[in-house]
C-alpha cells in the first residue's frame, strides 16, 4: 500500500432507529475513501467506494441488528484498487444496532382528558427496513418486548411532574378533571446498559375547562383591576368637579345683578 496515505481519524457511529451513518475526519485531497463493514458472522461488505465525503450511510448493510460490526475506513488512490497490496485503513469502534441505536422521537397519535382520566395513544417510530411486502418495521416490530414507553405529565404552570410506564402504546392515569395537564412521551429499553431513554417527544397540554386566569396568570388580572379601580377613581372626581361647577354656576346665576 501507499504509507503516506493519511488513515481517517474520529470515527463515529451516528444511529437513530436503526439508521445509521458512519462519519469520520479528514477530508481527503489527492485521495479517496472505501468504506468497508465486517460482521462477526457475515461477510464483508464495501459502501460508499471511492468516495470523497467523510460520511457514508450503511444502514442496508446492518440488517441483522444484533451482530456487532466494526468498520474500516480504507485510504486509496483510484488507480490502486486492484493492486494486491493492502491500503492504509483505520478500524472504528464496535457497533451493534441493537444496543446502541438512539430511539428517535415518539409521535404522539392522540390524547383526551376526560373527567378524571388522561388518555395517550403513541405511535411507534418507523425504522429503515421493510417486511416482505414493502411496509417499513417500526421499533416495536424490532425490539417486541424490550420495547417500554414512559409517560411524565403535571399540572399546567407547576414543576411538579409524575410517570408511568406501559410496554403497549397506551396510557391511562389518574389526573385532577378540572386540572389541565401537560406530558411528554419517551421510549425506553430497560434491558440496555447505555442508551436506555430515547429522544423525547414534543410537549402537549389538554384544554380542558382552561379559565382566562389559567391562560394569562393572575399577574394580569392584577394589572386590570388597578386599572379598572384608577380609571373608576378618575371617573368619580371628573364627576365631583362638574357636579360642584354646576353648583356654583347655578348659585352666581340667583345673584341679583349689580347695580338693580
Amino acid at each position: 500500500g501507499n504509507p503516506e496515505l493519511p488513515t481517517a481519524v474520529n470515527i463515529t457511529w451516528s444511529s437513530i432507529n436503526f439508521k445509521t451513518i458512519l462519519q469520520w475526519q479528514p477530508k481527503p485531497s489527492g485521495y479517496f475513501y472505501t468504506v468497508e463493514i465486517h460482521g462477526q458472522t457475515s461477510d464483508t461488505k464495501k459502501k460508499c467506494i471511492l468516495t470523497a465525503e467523510t460520511e457514508c450511510d450503511v444502514t442496508d448493510l446492518l440488517r441483522n441488528v444484533k451482530e456487532t460490526y466494526t468498520a474500516h475506513v480504507v485510504s486509496v488512490m483510484s488507480s490502486r484498487m486492484d493492486n494486491f497490496e493492502e491500503p492504509p485503513f483505520a478500524v472504528s469502534e464496535k457497533f451493534t444496532p441493537y444496543n446502541q441505536t438512539v430511539l428517535g422521537k415518539p409521535e404522539i397519535q392522540n390524547y383526551t382528558q376526560k373527567g378524571s382520566k388522561l388518555n395517550v395513544v403513541i405511535q411507534d417510530p418507523l425504522t429503515p427496513y421493510a417486511f416482505p411486502n414493502g411496509s417499513f418495521k417500526s421499533i416495536r416490530d424490532i425490539f417486541q418486548h424490550d420495547l417500554e414507553y414512559k409517560l411524565y405529565y403535571w399540572k399546567d404552570q407547576s414543576s411538579g411532574k409524575k410517570d408511568a410506564t406501559t410496554k403497549s402504546h397506551k396510557f391511562e392515569v389518574s389526573v385532577e378533571s378540572t386540572k389541565n395537564y401537560c406530558f411528554y412521551v419517551q421510549g425506553i429499553i430497560p434491558s440496555r446498559r447505555e442508551n436506555r431513554n430515547g429522544q423525547e417527544s414534543v410537549v402537549l397540554c389538554t384544554s380542558v375547562g382552561r379559565s382566562i386566569l389559567d391562560e394569562y396568570g393572575a399577574e394580569v388580572f392584577i394589572i386590570i383591576a388597578v386599572i379598572a379601580i384608577a380609571l373608576i377613581t378618575l371617573a368619580t372626581v371628573l364627576s365631583m368637579i362638574l357636579c360642584k361647577r354646576k353648583k356654583a354656576k347655578a348659585a352666581r346665576e340667583k345673584e341679583p345683578l349689580n347695580g338693580v
